[in-house]
């Protein structure tokens, strides 16, 4: 069943933008948590030399996936990952996750940034995008609001600090190289491993 994220088409275009400046010329990017599926659609359209390779963990997720991706020859079935878990992926060029940090719990991003340092060569990209706070910097009421939401849904759940993202990633050999403000109040984080 195929579903819908009315926030895909409103930030798929200036994500599209970031990842033609990060993404590799060729090559496989595996997405974590690709969720309806729309941005793998849009981004194997939008760059057709590279093969995608989506995932999630949820069912009726997966089943959206294959649907919104069914017909584009470089779009790999999309596999059952959670990023907390062993992967069943053991390479890849480049990795998105889009939306992810804030609403699962803290063990997913220890195990996504585990993930990364263990499949991404040197110089390869982790890139992440989403609400996050910053040091120093306030983040916007519309964060603040979305965060008492988060944690009614669980308390788990929340906006997650930059710094404490970095040093999880810094411990498998990834370093922040790039932070793009983006619309709505979110960040565009991009990580390389370390050569």
């Amino acid at each position: 069943m195929r579903r819908h994220a009315p926030a895909t088409e409103r930030n798929r275009d200036p994500i599209a933008a970031v990842l033609a400046e990060e993404l590799p010329d060729a090559g496989l990017v595996l997405e974590i948590a690709s969720g309806t599926g729309e941005h793998c659609a849009a981004f194997a359209e939008r760059f057709p030399a590279l093969t995608w390779q989506p995932s999630d963990p949820d069912a009726d997720a997966l089943a959206s996936i294959a649907d919104w991706c069914a017909g584009l020859p470089n779009v790999l079935p999309p596999v059952a990952l959670d990023a907390s878990a062993p992967w069943p992926v053991d390479a890849a060029d480049a990795i998105l996750c889009i939306n992810m940090v804030h609403i699962s719990p803290w063990a997913a991003t220890l195990g996504l940034m585990a993930g990364a340092g263990r499949l991404l060569a040197p110089g390869a990209p982790l890139i992440l995008y989403g609400p996050y706070r910053r040091a120093g910097i306030p983040t916007a009421p519309s964060n603040e609001q979305f965060e008492l939401w988060l944690k009614e849904k669980s308390s788990e759940f929340g906006l997650r600090h930059v710094e404490a993202v970095s040093d999880v990633g810094a411990a498998h050999g990834l370093s922040l190289r790039r932070t793009v403000e983006m619309p709505a109040n979110n960040l565009m984080l991009v990580y390389r491993h370390d050569a």
